[in-house]
Order: structure tokens, then C-alpha cells, then sequence
């Protein structure tokens, strides 16, 4: 292993600035992952434009990058678990570099099944919705789901975690039209195309009237509004991101009539305790899943890491349907 790494490095530029850094050293309870593909995120984006400051992140300056594919390669003091040579997927600032350091709980088994550019593209969506669905949605199965925004690649990870546990019906959405058979391959029952339907009057004729049990919200905007009258009387809505807008009029009889439940959710204020708790519950249920093929990565791109611009330029396009990812080598 050499002293140095080139890195890919925020808040000193527009964009990613790659730079020669230093190899870390994993403190106690830290784990240093030989890096082989990095998944790119909105959140990746949001930090550039200074919209988005994890409390991960210390400083303007940081090693770029959420999640990642990789090999240990060295432990520090107290760990428990993983060991040198083990490959595992997980969260942690700095991912887009050769190594990263980790802590030792924010990662899990990778699934022999998968290659290192599927393994990336995992993790982050995993701990996303399966937290939002099971945990903060009180999600069970036989429950009826309904997922805005299913074409971005959390979403498409969505409509396969609801249907891997059980659900009832799966309804995606999508706003192009070109993107449905994608949330159709994911598993979805039904695809409302947003730009062209009323998503409660489509969500309300196939579910004879009644509604769906959670909502699975990535869009916010204008169309978080359009989710109460979606759900069903006693239901459950999850926002998790707000791809048009963090703004929205909700109509308050809507919330007060149907009795409904409505949570907010983000991992940028969750504790490494918090975020441990997340990772650990994939362990049981989600990992297998994903392991015997019911739960897959859907990937649109992989680039490699020195093609940061390119990879800049395509994420902020938003043709990508599935995961952009970044291929790493030494």
C-alpha cells in the first residue's frame, strides 16, 4: 500500500477537485476499506452547491463521496466484525478516493452474488427506504405502497424493497413517460405518469377508492400535496426527498380528514449511534434479499473516478435511470 491517494475533493471548487492526499489510519472503532466503486448521490450534488452539510462533514474542505463497495484492509483498535480481507458495502464521507476510513458499524456483508459497481450502488438506497418503509413507515406486510419518484435510483430500489417484503400492490410514478418500463421491470403493479395524471385519482382507482397504506415520497413540491389525498384514511406518508422543490400548500382538511400520519426524513443529522442502528437492521432480512436476487442493483453508468466531470455532467442531466457509479483503482 503506498503513503498517498489521488481523491476527489469538495469545497474548494465548483466541482470535484482531484487532488494527491494521504492514505488514513483507522482509530479505534474505524476500519480502512480498499475502495473498488463508489455510488454518486443527489446529495453528492447538493453539497457542491452548498445545500447539503452531513454531520459527517467538518470543515469546507472534505474527501467527496457517501457510499461504496470494498475490501478491509486494515483495523483499528475495538473492532468487531469485520475483519481484514472481508468485502462489505456501507456509508461514509470520503468514498470517492482508493481507501476510505469507516466506522466499523456502518457497513455490511457484500453478497457473493453481486459485482463491485452493483455492491456500490446499494447501500445508501438500502438504509434509505428500508428505514423509511419499515421503521419510520410502520410498514407490514400485505400493506399497499406507493412510491413518488420511483425512476430515480432510490426509488427503483423502493418498489423492490416493498415487493421483497411482502406488499399487497406497488404503485411507482414517474414523470416521463420513456422511464415506466424501468419501474414496471423494478416490480411496480402500476406506473402514473405524473405529468399527464392526477396521481389521486389514479392511486384511488386502483386501490377501489381507498388509497394506499404508505407513501414513499422523493419529489416534495408541488405534488407532496397531491400524496394526502393519495393515502388512505390513517395513513402513513414518508417524505425523503425533494428533487422538485422543498416547498409545498398542503391542504390541512386533507391531513385532518384522513387522519393521516406524515413524517420528514434525512441521514444528515443522524448520529454514528443512529446510523449504526440503520445499517444493523439490513443485516437480517435486507441483505438476503439481495443476495438471493429479490432485491438488485439497477445501475445506469459506471464511469471512472478521473472522469469526475463527466460524471458531474450526467448526474445533473437527470437521464439516469438506476445508479451512477464510480469505477476506483489504486
Amino acid at each position: 500500500m503506498t503513503n498517498t491517494m489521488r481523491a476527489l475533493i469538495g469545497g474548494v471548487a465548483a466541482d470535484w477537485e482531484p487532488r494527491d492526499v494521504a492514505v488514513p489510519t483507522p482509530a479505534p472503532g474505524q476500519i480502512l476499506v480498499r475502495v473498488h466503486a463508489a455510488g454518486i448521490n443527489r446529495a453528492d450534488l447538493y453539497m457542491l452547491e452548498g445545500s447539503y452539510n452531513p454531520n459527517s462533514r467538518t470543515g469546507n474542505v472534505y474527501t467527496a463521496g457517501f457510499e461504496f463497495a470494498g475490501q478491509v484492509a486494515a483495523v483499528g483498535d475495538g473492532v468487531m466484525g469485520p475483519a481484514v480481507g472481508d468485502q462489505v458495502m456501507g456509508v461514509t464521507l470520503g468514498a470517492f478516493a482508493p481507501y476510505a476510513i469507516v466506522d466499523h458499524r456502518h457497513v455490511v456483508p457484500m453478497p457473493p452474488s453481486l459485482d463491485w459497481t452493483g455492491a456500490a450502488a446499494l447501500p445508501v438506497a438500502l438504509a434509505t427506504e428500508h428505514d423509511a418503509l419499515i421503521t419510520q413507515g410502520g410498514f407490514t406486510a400485505g400493506q399497499s405502497v406507493l412510491v413518488v419518484g420511483a425512476t430515480s435510483a432510490i426509488g427503483l430500489l423502493a418498489v423492490q424493497l416493498a415487493k421483497a417484503f411482502g406488499a399487497s400492490q406497488v404503485i411507482g410514478t414517474t414523470s416521463s413517460a420513456g422511464k415506466a418500463d424501468a419501474v414496471k421491470a423494478a416490480g411496480a403493479d402500476l406506473v402514473v405518469n405524473t405529468a399527464t395524471e392526477d396521481l389521486a385519482a389514479a392511486v384511488g382507482g386502483a386501490t377501489a377508492g381507498a388509497g394506499v397504506d404508505v407513501v414513499l415520497d422523493h419529489v416534495g413540491g408541488r405534488l407532496f400535496a397531491d400524496t394526502f389525498r393519495a393515502a388512505r384514511i390513517g395513513g402513513t406518508i414518508v417524505n425523503i426527498g425533494r428533487l422538485a422543490g422543498a416547498e409545498s400548500t398542503i391542504d390541512l382538511n386533507d391531513l385532518a380528514f384522513r387522519r393521516l400520519r406524515v413524517l420528514g426524513t434525512t441521514f444528515s443529522v443522524r448520529t454514528p449511534d443512529e446510523l449504526a442502528d440503520v445499517c444493523a437492521a439490513l443485516v437480517p432480512d435486507v441483505v438476503p434479499a439481495v443476495a438471493d436476487g429479490r432485491i438488485r442493483p439497477v445501475v445506469d453508468r459506471v464511469f471512472p473516478l478521473d472522469d469526475a466531470p463527466a460524471a458531474i455532467a450526467y448526474m445533473r442531466s437527470y437521464q439516469a435511470v438506476g445508479k451512477v457509479v464510480f469505477e476506483v483503482t489504486a
